[in-house]
């Protein structure tokens, strides 16, 4: 996990090695503004679109994995869609019942990087994701590369998200 809020400085030419290091950099993004909140704010809903941080971490956790894990290598993924209401993936996010401690949501985070990490160094990036979990058969899976930049531009996003959360519920501003 990145220590800093420094944007990685990557010199390399592998691309896996440079979403690596975003992805990683926006996962300590996402924990330092967590963090900063203290367990009391996380629930608050500060924008009108009506979710809390904590939602957002359980978000980007549970999305990590449906790209990497239950889309890339199609793996089992019990209850992809946990982080929405009903288990609907168009539905509104939410915290599952009983399951709300902030530092375990931020380990899940960080265990979902290490596993991502491990599926980026260890397949080519032009490799499709398999089919059976996420994609069906009659569907054209996207290649790894494709994946790791829409997960990216997901906590890209939500980081800015969480930006503007934090500036209305504390008035903390920056990265």
């Amino acid at each position: 996990m990145p220590l800093s809020d420094v944007e990685p400085r990557v010199d390399s030419p592998d691309p896996a090695e440079h979403l690596v290091a975003y992805l990683d950099y926006y996962r300590g993004a996402v924990e330092r503004k967590v963090r900063g909140l203290g367990p009391e704010r996380l629930g608050e809903r500060p924008l009108a679109s009506g979710w809390s941080p904590l939602e957002l971490l359980v978000h980007l956790v549970h999305m990590e994995k449906r790209w990497f894990l239950w889309g890339f290598l199609a793996q089992d993924v019990p209850d992809p869609w946990r982080d929405h209401t009903g288990g609907d993936p168009h539905g509104p996010w939410c915290v599952p019942e009983g399951d709300a401690d902030v530092g375990d949501w931020l380990r899940r985070l960080h265990d979902g990087g290490a596993r991502t990490r491990e599926i980026l160094s260890s397949h080519d990036l032009a490799e499709r994701g398999a089919t059976g979990g996420r994609f069906t058969p009659d569907e054209t899976p996207p290649t790894l590369l494709w994946i790791g930049f829409h997960v990216l531009q997901e906590y890209a996003r939500h980081a800015g998200h969480l930006d503007a959360a934090r500036e209305q519920i504390d008035g903390m501003t920056g990265e």
